[in-house]
């Protein structure tokens, strides 16, 4: 018995879009944010000011801060949580709470970042 494989056009027109719809979902499944990134939309960092912000979007601590009031809140950035503090600080006034990732900064860190 032998086995013949077609050379016809539409064959390999058919295995050319086969492949074409394959690493399209591939590339698809790749790209898509994953359930853990869609939550990540909550902030990073959260301060909560003695005063209110006076503009309503600062950049301090390598990150943008969005504040309304005296609450101010941004992504995660790339310094330490003791930096971020300080340099909203410098920008907004006394910072009188500070989370990062959920986590309260101490007190004697909170006495440094506005010191």
């Amino acid at each position: 018995m032998t086995l013949s494989l077609s050379n016809s056009p539409s064959a390999k027109l058919g295995v050319f879009g086969a492949a074409i719809l394959y690493t399209a979902a591939g590339f698809g499944a790749l790209v898509a944010p994953s359930a853990a990134e869609a939550r990540s939309n909550a902030p990073f960092y959260t301060a909560e000011l003695s005063q209110p912000a006076t503009e309503r979007t600062v950049i301090a601590g390598g990150v943008a801060w969005t504040c309304r009031g005296t609450t101010c809140v941004a992504p995660k950035g790339t310094s330490r949580p003791l930096r971020v503090c300080r340099e909203l600080q410098r920008d907004t006034g006394e910072v009188v709470a500070f989370t990062a990732k959920g986590e309260a900064l101490e007190a004697d860190k909170l006495a440094k970042c506005n010191g």
